[in-house]
């Protein structure tokens, strides 16, 4: 059952990992999909693929969301090709990673732009539209970090905490034009690029430890003994993206095997 049919939905870091996995299934869910990415090429092969296996509409747009300019243009490209705007997934995201007395201002800055900056972007112009609409879906891709401290990962809790705040606020803000806006808070995507490509080799050299010791350490914190996969954050996200969440507004929805319950 597509119970997204025809609506246009537009995911930010939407190339790869957590956020194709989102474009693929939005898709799959009957949706027209904008892919947007500051890796135009790979925005493109994700769109491309995605056309081909589900027949969707599939629009590749790169941006860097810390620009308004081209955050704006992001929004502005999708209604000229595709004429609405629906659903907007605010996935692009940082980490960097360090204790607080060794971080660099230049790092901070890096995550609290990206995670914070670039959501209140995407989430301004899709609200400049959804408004006029009298319809829409707002969703922040947050963390289990933006309901409880993250230790020596201070810059990356913070944007996911602000994340929250903004939620809320826009939701209240958004309410009264049928439009919802809420979060969501995945656990660890173990087997995601962000852990593979980065975060193993970054927390094995600050605990001293192995990459695979790094993983199991992260797996025993979960109550349910397993990470995060794709399929559980994409099934929250059609959920939210859908009228079968049509009361819910301003949440922010832990996705964490029980390693989150606030």
């Amino acid at each position: 059952m597509t119970q997204l049919l025809d609506r246009v939905a537009l995911v930010t870091g939407g190339a790869q990992g957590l956020g194709a996995a989102l474009c693929l299934r939005l898709a799959r869910e009957g949706c027209h999909v904008v892919v947007a990415d500051l890796n135009h090429e790979q925005a493109q092969q994700t769109a491309d693929a995605i056309a081909q296996e589900t027949g969707r509409r599939c629009l590749a747009v790169q941006v860097n969301v810390v620009d308004e300019a081209q955050t704006r243009a992001m929004v502005e490209s999708t209604l000229a090709a595709l004429a609405r705007l629906d659903i907007v997934v605010a996935n692009a995201g940082v980490v960097r990673s360090g204790p607080v007395d060794e971080m660099s201002l230049r790092d901070w800055q890096l995550v609290i732009d990206v995670n914070l900056t670039g959501y209140f972007l995407t989430a301004k112009y899709a609200a400049a539209v959804m408004k006029a609409q009298r319809s829409g879906v707002i969703i922040q891709i947050n963390s289990k970090s933006g309901k409880k401290g993250s230790f020596k990962n201070g810059a990356y809790a913070a944007s996911k905490f602000g994340g929250i705040g903004l939620t809320q606020s826009i939701a209240l803000e958004l309410a009264e034009y049928g439009v919802r806006v809420n979060a969501v808070c995945p656990g660890n995507l173990l087997d995601s690029p962000l852990w593979v490509d980065s975060l193993y080799s970054q927390y094995a050299k600050r605990l001293g430890i192995t990459e695979a010791e790094v993983r199991q350490r992260y797996i025993d914190q979960v109550p349910m003994k397993r990470g995060c996969t794709y399929d559980d954050v994409a099934n929250v996200v059609v959920f939210l993206a859908s009228d079968q969440s049509s009361y819910m507004t301003g949440q922010a929805i832990n996705v964490t095997g029980g390693q989150e319950m606030r």
